[in-house]
């Protein structure tokens, strides 16, 4: 019981965070995945493969809940997402392997960074002259962002949002699109990241049945459940809230973001 009960708070948060910033929640998933999985005899050098699959596979029920909330609300930029999911979908789908077979220390430190350099940006609100006057990126700029954010979204379990919005804000567009359309762009991140470590830790032992690859369905319906029912909530926040409140806000959760990438 107890064990639901952390499941069900978790997702809860995952979900808000979800609607409210265009991410997944995978910042708050990957870390409670990361303590509770070793109480169910996970073996220590799966743990984390086994937290990053579920928490992609819970982001991808989560992502869609959040995204028909900023749809409706005018806060998904279509015409960008046709030219940016293609290199997500490729790019999460590529990290499940490497990730496989790789650590990703490296990959968190430069997440971490960045994160906490972007969120300094949001916070004292300056502009890059040159980004912010491309309005409209171009296709091969798209590919090339969206294969990148789509990698190291897929290595460290996340739905890209905590990527994909600061790269549009600082491309010009405005914040709550930038949130709405980030959100979206968390689909094609999830399914095809989830999708990866299902088949790149297929058969592999030790994962708490029941279990797909490196999935624990288990885990995925009880954070999945909540996570999509409390996430339009967070949508609909984001769009209440003034746009230098919600620039703050994302900016501290990017902070949040980093230093757990640094030092979590």
């Amino acid at each position: 019981m107890d064990l639901f009960l952390i499941f069900v708070l978790t997702g809860a948060v995952a979900g808000v965070l979800a609607g409210l910033f265009g991410i997944g929640g995978g910042m708050i998933m990957v870390p409670a995945l990361a303590l509770i999985l070793p109480t169910q005899d996970v073996p220590a050098d799966i743990v984390m493969h086994v937290a990053l699959g579920t928490s992609l596979a819970v982001i991808a029920a989560t992502s869609i809940s959040s995204t028909l909330t900023h749809h409706r609300r005018g806060g998904v930029r279509w015409d960008v997402l046709r030219w940016f999911a293609p290199g997500l979908a490729i790019g999460a789908a590529v990290g499940a392997f490497v990730a496989d077979a790789l650590p990703g220390l490296a990959l968190r430190r430069l997440v971490g960074v960045s994160s906490l350099l972007i969120a300094l940006q949001m916070a004292l609100d300056y502009k890059f002259g040159v980004l912010a006057r491309l309005r409209t990126p171009q296709p091969l700029e798209l590919g090339t962002a969206s294969g990148l954010i789509g990698l190291l979204s897929s290595l460290i379990g996340i739905g890209g949002g905590s990527l994909t919005g600061p790269y549009l804000a600082l491309r010009g567009f405005e914040l709550r699109q930038s949130v709405g359309t980030a959100a979206a762009g968390g689909i094609p991140i999830a399914w095809a990241g989830a999708i990866g470590y299902i088949l790149a830790g297929w058969g592999t032992a030790g994962v708490p049945n029941p279990a797909l690859g490196y999935v624990s369905v288990s885990a995925f319906f009880s954070l999945a459940v909540i996570g999509t029912l409390v996430a339009p909530l967070g949508a609909r926040l984001a769009h209440r809230l003034k746009p230098r409140h919600l620039q703050l806000g994302f900016a501290f959760m990017l902070l949040c973001v980093g230093l757990e990438m640094l030092f979590g």
